[in-house]
């Protein structure tokens, strides 16, 4: 075995990467493999899936699960005139609710998660790994090694192989694609300010259904108290008052499904030939313009279904597959067919048709169970709202703000102030001014529509990069998916201007903040990455840089995954001394849905050894969090000394020493330092453990065998080195960070100009500083300012 040392060419990094010149042999490669696949490979046992498909109903089907209230009153706002019509609504609702939540969801697009995590930007993510058309390209090949980092390889002249070409030879389709994700992020953002509003109106509008006196003013009142309540708690989370969730939407949807059965066999049985398709044909022939309206309202019947992608969290497939198929899809039927059944009788009760069909001697405890499902299906949206701006966040599509973990079990609860009373604002404003369900509904059916389109563009090319389905099954999906939900988009467009104008100014006003908070976003990195300092310029400085090296850390925090950042040049030259030990550091998020703690930091060294300086890479995925009590400065010396012990044991360590000591280290943290690479030559990051799988920094890199097989000299070496280190860090370990000022040039054009100068400039005025995003202490910051011109 030959070991050798990496330089990087562009950037003159020495020392930070190891090339083991080792061909493996085929068991060390499957077992890579078994260890990768562990990882992603969740076994799941039937009482588990049976437990966790429970569990499931009150995060993913609140949304869908309380459409009933409100669906058949938007559908008919002005009355049923003929009995056909009813038939003919419910025909279309149940092959509605067939198709698209149970076929298209649940079945096929929910397999497209990203490692559990669902929506736009979790396909959008998956996409990423399978092409390069991320806008901000500071991946690395040492990135694909993670073990949450999947991607799959197909041969040059496939189907896959060319969409990928073009998606990459683009720039425009790139845009275009980008887009499109912030699109359906606003519409998914619109519909978790909509979904509350009409949940709870629909809900608390039952007390005046059977007491006619109180005045609709006073049901709005009584939303908006709930209403203000709800998101008040956001900030305690959900943990103590989770766990009821599950029996409470359980609880109703075995309610409305017994209700919906006993109001078949009361009223009409009949109206169960609506499952026929013959009706639906019938319902668009006789229906005309009138009935192709009615499809807005229908449309409602379907809404909570991208919320069941997005709410995917952490429950497998099959558990959401279960419940769906067992319990929701089927008290869905009875639930729509029965409120049918009771109109068939009482046509001239469609407004509060759901209540009105409860038997009287349940009415009042079916109000309550009404009430709080609304509630969970409320909180359901608000919390898929919260994980969507912190993945724009970390994909560098929103400005930057406050990200609370709410919950020390479950890491995807979070709670983003900003946001929330933002979301509360606008619910309540919706709610208060349109005073009835029949505009809320057609906003709410406009959102969800371009939500359910956006995701069918987006699965097309999932389908062909990650799954590799012929073209004929694209085709055939696609087809369908777009023959439905344009027909239902092409109905909500008809009552753009009876509400449904709501999302579209919502989503247009968050639309302006993601894109031009990105668009500012990528100038700033193009701009630093032209304006990196040359390595040869560092080195001919010497080793003390031209200044005073004075005893301490500086820790550089930098955008760039490679490379010296003009900030530091600045830095120099303006200054008349630098610590004894500079380390760059670049935190940056992946396209995954989060990085394995053993898997965090990558460490490099660059320039000779007396320079004293280091690259640290923290890696995070769009799921992770920066919080207080992670330790991240802590963790980033315990990943640096490790470096400096393992480069001074391969340094001097024989062939036969050094290969008894990766195998021991190999040994013990299970991963390796290969990080699950298959690949016989990879290239080994020395941090390439950190946090449990290594051993501290203040262990002699795990057992005395291991050390007792290196030279005594290196271990004197190392003793000086981790010394050495430990000083400088007791005498003071300062944070500097880069305060960048972006201007457009004078010969800008005026669009970029407002963008840049004004947007962009005055949403990083009142976002937060990346000081308080990393939790940096105020009291060792220290800020550089720059102008950047673009």
């Amino acid at each position: 075995m030959e070991l050798q040392m990496a330089t990087n060419e562009d950037t003159g990094d020495k020392g930070g990467v190891w090339v083991l010149d080792q061909q493996l042999d085929q068991p060390m490669d499957e077992e890579a493999k078994r260890l990768r696949n562990m990882y992603r490979e969740k076994k799941f046992s039937t009482l588990m899936l049976l437990q966790l498909g429970f569990q499931s109903l009150g995060v993913v089907y609140g949304d869908l699960g309380t459409s009933p209230l409100y669906v058949f009153y938007n559908t008919f706002p002005n009355g049923i005139g003929d009995p056909e019509d009813l038939v003919g609504a419910l025909s279309v609702i149940i092959y509605s609710l067939t198709l698209i939540p149970l076929l298209k969801y649940v079945f096929i697009v929910c397999r497209a998660n990203d490692n559990g995590q669902g929506g736009t930007f979790a396909l959008y993510s998956l996409l990423c790994r399978h092409a390069k058309i991320k806008a901000i390209p500071n991946q690395d090949r040492t990135d694909e090694d993670l073990t949450t980092y999947s991607s799959s390889t197909f041969g040059e002249q496939s189907f896959a192989a060319k969409t990928k070409r073009w998606l990459e030879g683009h720039a425009l389709v790139k845009s275009t694609l980008l887009i499109l994700v912030l699109i359906g992020s606003c519409m998914v953002i619109g519909d978790g300010i909509l979904t509350p509003a009409i949940s709870v109106l629909s809900a608390v509008g039952g007390i005046n259904v059977r007491h006619s006196q109180i005045s609709n003013e006073v049901v709005v009142l009584f939303a908006v108290v709930i209403l203000v309540l709800l998101f008040s708690m956001q900030h305690q989370g959900t943990d103590k008052v989770g766990w009821l969730f599950a029996p409470i939407v359980l609880l109703w949807f075995l309610l409305i499904g017994g209700i919906g059965m006993f109001n078949i066999w009361k009223y009409d049985s009949s109206i169960l030939k609506a499952f026929s398709p013959l009706y639906v044909f019938r319902f668009f022939k006789k229906g005309g313009k009138d009935g192709w309206t009615s499809l807005g309202g229908i449309m409602l019947s379907i809404t909570g279904t991208e919320a069941l992608f997005a709410d995917l969290s952490h429950f497998p497939v099959p558990s959401i597959q279960i419940a769906f198929t067992c319990v929701v899809f089927p008290s869905l039927l009875l639930a729509y067919s029965g409120q049918a059944a009771y109109l068939m009788k009482h046509s001239d009760h469609v407004h509060g048709a759901f209540y009105l069909s409860i038997p009287d001697s349940i009415y009042w405890p079916v109000f309550v169970v009404a009430t709080a499902a609304a509630v969970v299906a409320s909180q359901a949206t608000i919390t898929a709202t919260f994980s969507l701006v912190k993945q724009a966040l970390a994909l560098g599509c929103f400005p930057r703000v406050k990200v609370v973990h709410t919950s020390r079990k479950y890491r995807h609860q979070i709670y983003i102030p900003e946001v929330n009373w933002i979301v509360m604002v606008l619910c309540i404003a919706v709610t208060a001014g349109f005073k009835n369900q029949n505009q809320i509904g057609n906003a709410s059916g406009t959102a969800v529509c371009i939500v359910m389109l956006v995701t069918t563009l987006l699965m097309i090319l999932v389908m062909i990069l990650v799954w590799h389905c012929h073209w004929v099954l694209v085709l055939i999906f696609t087809g369908l998916s777009l023959i439905m939900e344009g027909t239902y988009f092409s109905a909500v467009l008809l009552k753009v201007n009876q509400g449904g104008w709501v999302p579209l100014v919502i989503s247009a006003a968050f639309f302006i903040i993601m894109y031009v908070w990105h668009y500012g976003t990528v100038k700033r990195y193009e701009i630093e990455v032209h304006s990196k300092v040359s390595m040869a310029w560092i080195l001919g400085l010497g080793p003390s840089l031209g200044l005073v090296r004075v005893p301490g850390i500086g820790l550089v925090y930098t955008e760039l995954a490679s490379g010296v950042p003009r900030i530091f040049s600045h830095f120099i030259t303006n200054l008349p001394a630098i610590h004894s030990v500079v380390v760059f550091v670049c935190v940056k998020f992946l396209p995954v849905c989060t990085v394995p703690e053993e898997e965090r930091f990558l460490v490099k060294r660059i320039g000779p050894k007396n320079f004293h300086m280091f690259r640290c890479v923290a890696r995070y995925g769009y799921k992770d969090l920066h919080r207080k009590d992670d330790d991240f400065e802590k963790k980033l010396f315990d990943s640096l000394f490790m470096f400096v012990r393992l480069e001074s044991l391969m340094e001097a360590s024989s062939d036969s020493d050094l290969s008894s000591l990766l195998d021991q280290q190999i040994k013990q943290s299970g991963d390796g330092l290969f990080g699950n690479n298959s690949d016989p030559y990879s290239v080994v990051d020395l941090s390439i453990a950190s946090g449990d799988s290594i051993v501290p920094a203040d262990s002699p890199l795990g057992a005395n065998n291991a050390m007792s097989s290196a030279h005594q000299a290196t271990s004197q070496a190392e003793i000086d080195d981790i010394e050495f280190l430990n000083n400088c860090k007791d005498a003071g370990v300062v944070h500097i960070m880069g305060n960048t000022v972006v201007r457009a040039r004078r010969n800008s054009k005026v669009w970029k100009k407002i963008a840049i100068d004004y947007l962009y400039a005055f949403l990083r005025k009142i976002c937060r500083e990346n000081s308080v995003m990393f939790n940096v202490p105020h009291e060792s910051l220290l800020n550089v300012g720059q102008i950047f011109y673009v």
